[in-house]
């Protein structure tokens, strides 16, 4: 969809001038939908659009869907007028091979009028009651859910943009050909972006690669989404394209010679067999296998499905028969067999994949469907408005295969934020996703990192809400392990109502999920959110070692009172964490912020010392951090002048400090601009259920984050289940800490990890 901004100066801005088409009398180049008997405008264009349409409509029906598409044709020509696209080319050229695009999926007629008449509204004087007037509410709904919404007067372009994207997406769920008109759109907006400025361009690439394709991908559009994905990769990165693209044509003639000698062999053998198929060669395309090369960190000659075979037969049958026969003909790879029929996606596709070694050990993959199945694997959503006269529109099985768009949208109908309606849809919809499986063997698919919180909840609420446990493939997993794809995942719920745990807003991937605990939540009562909020706010300082005053809290987080803190975090509005990290955060600043004040007088002058420790009005003193607190970069601190040994330096919320009675001996330190390297150590205290293994898990997680561990010890404990482990580790700001900290919390049977508070006497 363009603008009138985008029109060439030569061009009339139709926008702005009074025109009112739909009335006008009728002439050589527009008609008067008033008067229903002045001719039609027919040239060679519109004679083109009405015999594809005819091409798969038949009787009564294909003549009502000519006269609709002649019709919507004649206004978009004489509306768009003199209008041009950004190249030169008459405005009127969009709309039409949009039109040709959903023509080709063989879309219904009000779709193709749609495609005609979407930017009309938006780019004309013809306004949404004449639409809906002389098209009925069919087609101005299509038409209005693709429509642009204007920059309101404080509105940034990005935020008019969101809010775009969230009229599309409710309207898609009402009804899923507005999407489709938008894909369209979108790919001839493609097919034509060289005329547009180096910016645009990237930037409609990167909205295509972010949006478009993606949800073309969920919709099962696999003709539209694999040339979206290309496309928006060259001008992205039109390096890696060449270069993969280079590969491919040095390679094409080995690699389709192979593949024929794999369609010959399969031919012969189905023959034998007495089954009719249709075998081809499947394209892969430059962008999937750029993606699969940067997942799999390996190199193109490392990409084992280059080699396709797609085979098409008449029945469901007849594809486990010739499965089977593959299988005999080739050894199958372990682990790369995948059966779609039998468990659907949700975006409908339905097919058999499997790898298999052909001659010369190469890899190369078959997939293996029915002409049904191919029509929605190519078309997707699509390839349910291919129908004949008297197809029934209300076709139950449809609706319920799209009961989960439908899911995925219809809470964030709540939310007023637009820019937070689309990330949550990005976030759930069209990131990488994980394919897991109820106990009955339905598919669900969820974002990568999603858990079994985030199952339950796409299951149902109420689910969620009751959730007690989680089962995967009959293992008892914590409610925060990471799904993979293949598991079978079973959720254990509470008979009596418990509703969930506010620590759940810590690790639930999917906003779904988040907004559903936030809105439980919000329901109590603000006595018991306080209680709750203060609880998680004093259990996360005291993890973290922090202790600032309730008051600083609530300044730092821009809050009237503490208390009204302590309820965000009890309503799920944030979380503890996120409250204990900003306090970091502002630690942190104010350091830097001292440590960058230039000093005037001689006697506050400041001397960096070899720890990194600057002491206020003496050079050269020999400084080293007490063993009580081990304070740590970006962490207030505070000297002490020992007998001989220079300035020992504490946290400054140290009780050694806090309780100490020569506040004379007390004096001002600060973190110094050059930083040790060395680290600092602090001691840690992890509690967790007794298991074998536990040990490794913790040192692996620790070691994984390239720090150095200076001591273990453990404690004994009158419970035989469970163990204690004091462990002291080297880090180099309160920031790694608090990492650290999170990572070991998250570990399977880890009760506790915390920073440990020694209370060794002040001078020691």
């Amino acid at each position: 969809m363009e603008t009138a901004s985008t029109l060439a100066a030569g061009g009339s801005d139709a926008a702005t001038e009074p025109l009112h088409l739909l009335h006008r009398a009728p002439s050589a180049r527009s008609t008067s939908l008033l008067c229903p008997n002045v001719e039609l405008m027919y040239d060679d264009t519109a004679t083109q659009l009405v015999d594809l349409i005819k091409g798969y409509q038949q009787g009564k029906l294909a003549e009502s869907s000519a006269e609709l598409v002649r019709k919507a044709y004649a206004v978009a020509h004489e509306a768009h007028g003199e209008q041009k696209r950004a190249s030169g080319e008459p405005y009127i050229e969009h709309p039409v091979a949009v039109a040709h695009i959903l023509l080709g999926l063989e879309l219904d007629p009000a779709s193709v009028a749609a495609a005609l008449l979407h930017d009309v509204i938006e780019d004309t004087a013809i306004t949404h009651e004449q639409i809906e007037e002389f098209f009925g509410c069919e087609v101005v709904h299509l038409v209005d859910g693709v429509t642009k919404l204007t920059v309101l007067e404080n509105q940034t372009k990005e935020e008019a943009q969101a809010g775009t994207y969230r009229k599309m997406f409710i309207a898609m769920a009402d009804d899923p050909r507005v999407v489709l008109v938008k894909l369209a759109d979108r790919l001839h907006n493609m097919r034509t972006i060289s005329a547009m400025r180096q910016e645009s361009q990237q930037r409609n690439a990167r909205e295509t690669l972010d949006i478009y394709a993606p949800l073309a991908h969920r919709l099962g559009i696999w003709q539209i989404k694999w040339e979206l994905e290309d496309r928006s990769f060259a001008l992205l990165h039109p390096d890696k394209y060449r270069e993969i693209s280079r590969a491919l044509s040095l390679r094409r003639d080995a690699r389709e010679k192979m593949v024929h000698r794999v369609i010959s062999r399969l031919n012969h053998v189905l023959e034998k067999e007495q089954i009719v198929a249709d075998i081809t060669g499947r394209p892969k395309h430059i962008y999937s296998i750029y993606r699969k090369m940067e997942r799999k960190n390996v190199s193109l000659d490392q990409i084992y499905d280059q080699l396709a075979v797609r085979v098409i037969v008449d029945t469901v049958g007849e594809c486990y028969q010739i499965l089977g026969i593959v299988h005999a003909t080739w050894p199958p790879v372990p682990g790369e067999f995948d059966d779609y029929i039998a468990m659907p996606k949700e975006s409908m596709y339905r097919s058999l994949h499997t790898t298999v070694l052909i001659p010369g050990g190469q890899p190369c993959e078959i997939q293996i469907r029915t002409r049904e199945m191919h029509e929605v694997s190519e078309h997707g959503i699509a390839a349910h408005w291919r129908y004949k006269e008297g197809f029934a529109r209300t076709d139950v099985s449809f609706e319920a295969k799209l009961a989960w768009l439908r899911g995925l949208i219809e809470w964030r109908r709540d939310l007023t934020d637009a820019q937070e309606f689309v990330d949550s849809l990005k976030s759930d919809v069209f990131e990488e996703q994980v394919y897991v499986f109820t106990p009955k063997g339905k598919i669900i698919d969820l974002p990568i990192g999603s858990t079994p919180v985030d199952f339950a909840y796409r299951i149902h609420s109420e689910v969620g809400h009751s959730c007690v446990g989680a089962k995967v493939n009959n293992r008892m997993i914590p409610l925060d392990y990471q799904l993979q794809s293949g598991e079978i995942i079973q959720i254990m719920t509470s008979k009596t109502p418990r509703g969930p745990s506010r620590d759940w807003l810590n690790f639930a991937q999917t906003s779904g999920a988040r907004n559903q605990i936030r809105r439980y939540f919000k329901r109590l009562r603000r006595e018991e959110n306080e209680s709750a909020g203060r609880d998680l706010l004093e259990k996360e300082l005291k993890r973290l070692g922090l202790s600032p005053s309730f008051d600083e809290i609530a300044r730092v987080w821009g809050a009237r009172t503490i208390e009204d803190v302590f309820a965000l975090i009890g309503s799920g509005e944030t979380t503890a964490r996120q409250v204990a990290q900003k306090m970091l955060a502002q630690q942190v600043q104010e350091e830097e912020t001292l440590a960058d004040i230039p000093q005037i007088a001689p006697q506050v002058e400041r001397k960096t010392d070899s720890a990194g420790i600057q002491v206020r009005g003496v050079e050269g003193v020999l400084t080293r951090l007490a063993r009580c607190c081990n304070p740590v970069v970006g962490e207030p601190i505070v000297g002490y002048i020992t007998r001989g040994r220079g300035v020992t330096v504490h946290r400054a919320d140290c009780r050694s400090v806090l309780n100490e009675r020569d506040r004379a001996r007390l004096i001002e330190v600060s973190w110094g601009s050059a930083q040790p390297q060395q680290g600092f150590s602090v001691p840690m205290r992890v509690e967790a259920w007794d298991r074998v293994g536990l040990w490794r898990d913790i040192t692996n997680a620790i070691a994984d984050d390239s720090i150095n561990i200076e001591a273990v010890e453990q404690v004994s404990t009158r419970k035989p289940s469970r163990a204690i482990l004091m462990v002291t580790i080297s880090v180099h700001s309160i920031a790694q800490l608090s990492k650290i900290l999170d990572k070991l919390n998250r570990l399977p049977d880890i009760i506790d990890a915390r920073r440990e508070q020694n209370s060794a006497p002040v001078s020691a």
